[in-house]
């Protein structure tokens, strides 16, 4: 049996247990019954962000967007079947630059749209400007591999 994992409910904040064995896409919260791991990105707030950092066990890919940017617009359907993709392995979540802008500024987001993968609450990698779906796919698949995930 392979080791448990905690996994953050996107929808009530609880910290969850996850038996390894088990498949995470299909875990729901003990507390509210919700999915872990809905199929689509889940939106973050300032405090929502520093909580999945410092309590999911489970990578974490974040869109730094605004609401103004064209190009975040664009890429948000492929980062949205992106996470399908990866459900159960990746957490996709968004984080608006304006309602958050210290979490932007601490991790020196210059431009929108940026994606920033974290693992085990450090960043692990960050790619800046819209990327269609296989790129974006790729990208994450190839920064994986070195997290083991």
């Amino acid at each position: 049996m392979t080791a448990s994992r905690h996994l953050l409910c996107p929808a009530c904040g609880a910290v969850n247990r996850i038996p390894g064995d088990r498949p995470a896409a299909a875990a729901r919260c003990g507390r509210c019954k919700a999915s872990l791991f809905p199929d689509h990105p889940i939106e973050l707030d300032a405090a929502s962000f520093e909580r999945h950092l410092a309590k999911d066990e489970v990578p974490l890919l974040v869109d730094f967007w605004a609401p103004w940017c064209g190009p975040c617009r664009i890429m948000a359907p492929a980062f949205a079947e992106a996470a399908k993709r990866f459900r159960g392995e990746v957490r996709f979540a968004k984080l608006d630059i304006d309602e958050a802008p210290e979490v932007a500024r601490r991790f020196a987001v210059q431009g929108v749209p940026t994606v920033i993968l974290f693992a085990r609450g450090r960043e692990l990698a960050r790619r800046s400007g819209a990327l269609p779906r296989p790129m974006l796919e790729r990208w994450v698949e190839q920064h994986l591999a070195g997290v083991g995930a």
